[in-house]
C-alpha cells in the first residue's frame, strides 16, 4: 500500500510548482519583450543611418559621376564603422552596388530585389545576403527631380542580434534562477511553519479530531457554551441550545453574552472574564428550567482566551425528587395504615373471643371510612370533596406529610373547589408545590399554613397563607436569588419559577400580609373551569 504524501511535502511541491510557473511565465515574457526592444532599437538606429546616408548631398551628387563608388564607398564605410552596423550598401535604381564592406562586390548587382524601395517607401525585414542572414532597412535615394535614383541598405547580422540578446539574458537568467531558489526555500519554510501551527498534524488526523469533537460535543447531555475574550459566543452544543430555548446552536455564534443569556448567567460569564478564575457553581433559571451553571476560564499556553459555561438541567431531577417525596409519603401512610389495620384485627379477634359481637361490629363500621391515608389530620382531603384533581390531591398528601414532620399544620380551606382536569397538571403542581414549600419553611415548627384553591368559569385562584414572619417591606421575593434563609445554592429560585409560569399562563402573582400574621401569596390564572367537570376523578382513599 502506497503511503499518502505528507501535508508538508504537498505544500512544498504545490508552492514550488507555483513558483516555477510564475518564474517561467515572467522569464518568457521578459525574454520576448527584451528581444523586441533589441530589434526595435536596432531598427531605429539603422533607419537613422540609412536616411542620413541617403540625404547626404555628396552621396546624391555622386550618382551622376562616372565612378560613383569612388566617392560613396569611403563615406559608407566611415558611417558603417562609426554606427556599429554590419554593412552600409548604396546602389542605384537597378541594384548596382556603389559601396559594400567587401570592395570586390562593388559594381555587381545586389543579392535581393531592389523593387522594395522603388515606390519611395522604407523597407524593414530579415533577408539573406552576401554576409548572411541580417535584419536590414532599405531607404530610397531621391534625385533632384524627386525620382528614386537608388537605395541605401543598412543591416545588422541576425547572429549579432542573437549575441546581444543572449548577453542581456545572462544576467536576467541568473536573477530568475536566484528567484526560483529563494521561492523554493520560502516554500519549504512556509510548509514547516504551517505544520508547526497545526501541531504537526496531518489533514486526516485533523478531520478525525474535528469529527470526534463535534460528535462528543453535541452528544453530551450537559449544555456547553464557550465565549471568546470579547464575550461573544464561539461554541454552543445542542444541549445548551435546548436548555436555553435557542433555535440553532450555530445561529448564536458571534452573539454577545448580554444578548444571549439572562442576567444571572451573563453575570457568571462576566465574573470569569474579569477575575480570570473559576466561578462557583450556582442555580439559575432559563425560562422555567432550573439549571446548575458552572463557569470556568479557558487558557491556551497559560494565556486567557475566553470562558466556558457548563449547564446541567435540574428540572428533571427536581421533578423526580418531588415524585420520590410523594412516594415516600404514600409509603409512610401505608405503613401507618398497616399498623392500624393490624391493631383493628387484634381488637376484633379479642372482641370475638369475648363474645362481644356488637362491639366488634361497631369497630368494623368505624373502620369502613378508610385508614390513615384519609385521616392525616383533622382536615382530610376528601372531607369536603372540593379538591378533585388527582395530581394536586396527591401533591397535597405529600406536602401534609412533610409539614407534619416539620411540625407545621397544613390545612385546606373549606371553600376550596377544583374539579378534575382544571388546568395543566404540571404547571399547577409546580406553582402550588413551590408556594407550599415556601410557606412551610416560613411558618416553622408550631406554625400553620392554609391553602385555598378555587376554580370557576372565570379562572383559577390560589391563595397560600402562613403565620410566619412575613415578607420584609420593599423586598422583591420574585427576583432570582432572593432568599431570607441560609443555604446558598438551593434557595431563591422557587418563587421566581412560580412567577415565570404564572406570567406564561397570562396570570398574576402577588404577595400581601396574611390575616394569620405572616405572608399571603395569591395567584390568579385566566383558566376557565367548568363547574363539576371531571368529578369522576375525585381522590379516593
Amino acid at each position: 500500500m502506497v503511503k499518502a504524501m505528507t501535508l508538508r511535502t504537498q505544500l512544498v511541491l504545490l508552492q514550488v510548482v507555483i513558483v516555477l510557473v510564475i518564474v517561467v511565465t515572467v522569464g518568457l515574457s521578459a525574454m520576448w519583450m527584451q528581444e523586441r526592444q533589441i530589434r526595435e532599437a536596432s531598427q531605429d538606429r539603422m533607419i537613422a543611418v540609412a536616411q542620413s546616408v541617403a540625404q547626404l548631398p555628396s552621396v546624391t551628387e555622386a550618382f551622376d559621376d562616372p565612378d560613383p563608388s569612388a566617392v560613396i564607398q569611403p563615406i559608407a564605410e566611415l558611417i558603417r564603422e562609426s554606427s556599429d552596423v554590419a554593412y552600409v550598401v548604396v546602389s542605384d535604381a537597378e541594384g548596382i552596388r556603389f559601396s559594400h564592406p567587401n570592395p570586390g562586390l562593388i559594381g555587381e548587382r545586389v543579392s535581393t530585389d531592389p523593387d522594395a524601395v522603388r515606390s519611395g517607401e522604407i523597407y524593414t525585414g530579415t533577408q539573406t545576403g552576401t554576409l548572411g542572414e541580417s535584419w536590414r532597412v532599405k531607404v530610397p535615394v531621391f534625385g533632384t527631380d524627386g525620382a528614386v535614383v537608388g537605395q541605401v541598405s543598412v543591416g545588422i547580422l541576425e547572429s549579432e542580434l542573437r549575441a546581444d540578446f543572449l548577453g542581456e539574458m545572462t544576467g536576467f537568467s541568473i536573477a530568475l534562477g536566484a528567484a526560483t531558489v529563494i521561492g523554493v526555500v520560502a516554500a519549504t519554510f512556509t510548509a514547516r511553519m504551517v505544520r508547526r501551527r497545526i501541531y504537526g498534524l496531518e489533514p486526516e488526523e485533523i478531520r478525525g479530531m474535528l469529527e470526534t469533537r463535534e460528535a462528543t460535543l453535541h452528544g453530551i447531555r450537559e449544555g456547553l457554551i464557550a465565549f471568546d475574550e470579547e464575550g461573544r459566543v464561539s461554541l454552543c452544543n445542542d444541549a445548551a441550545a435546548r436548555l436555553l430555548g435557542l433555535d440553532s446552536p450555530a445561529g448564536v455564534v458571534g452573539t454577545a453574552v448580554d444578548e444571549l443569556l439572562e442576567q444571572d448567567l451573563a453575570a457568571l460569564v462576566d465574573q470569569v472574564r474579569h477575575d480570570g478564575g473559576e466561578a462557583p457553581q450556582r442555580l439559575v433559571l432559563s425560562g422555567e428550567r432550573v439549571l446548575v451553571a458552572r463557569a470556568a476560564p479557558v487558557r491556551v499556553d497559560g494565556r486567557f482566551v475566553g470562558a466556558v459555561v457548563i449547564l446541567m438541567d435540574r428540572t428533571e431531577l427536581d421533578h423526580a425528587l418531588q415524585q420520590l417525596a410523594g412516594a415516600q409519603s404514600l409509603a409512610e401512610g401505608l405503613r401507618a395504615q398497616q399498623h392500624e389495620f393490624a391493631n383493628t384485627l387484634h381488637t376484633l379477634g379479642g372482641l370475638i373471643e369475648l363474645g362481644e359481637t356488637d362491639a366488634a361490629m361497631r369497630v368494623i363500621e368505624r373502620s369502613g371510612d378508610g385508614g390513615a391515608i384519609t385521616r392525616l389530620d383533622a382536615h382530610p382531603l376528601d372531607r369536603h370533596g372540593g379538591i378533585r384533581d388527582i395530581e394536586l390531591a396527591a401533591l397535597l398528601l405529600a406536602k401534609r406529610a412533610r409539614a407534619r414532620e416539620r411540625g407545621v399544620a397544613l390545612t385546606i380551606s373549606d371553600d376550596s373547589l377544583l374539579p378534575a382536569g382544571a388546568g395543566d397538571d404540571a404547571d399547577l403542581v409546580t406553582v402550588v408545590g413551590n408556594l407550599l414549600d415556601n410557606a412551610i419553611d416560613a411558618a416553622g415548627r408550631g406554625g400553620r399554613v392554609q391553602l385555598r384553591v378555587v376554580g370557576s368559569p372565570d379562572g383559577l385562584e390560589i391563595a397560600v397563607d402562613d403565620d410566619g414572619p412575613g415578607v420584609p417591606e420593599g423586598a422583591d421575593v420574585f427576583v432570582l436569588g432572593y432568599s431570607t434563609k441560609d443555604g446558598a445554592m438551593q434557595r431563591g429560585y422557587g418563587l421566581t419559577l412560580v412567577s415565570r409560569i404564572v406570567e406564561r399562563l397570562g396570570g398574576r402573582v402577588g404577595v400581601e400580609t396574611s390575616p394569620a400574621g405572616g405572608a399571603r401569596f395569591v395567584v390568579r390564572l385566566p383558566s376557565p373551569v367548568g363547574p363539576g367537570a371531571g368529578a369522576e376523578r375525585a381522590v379516593r382513599s
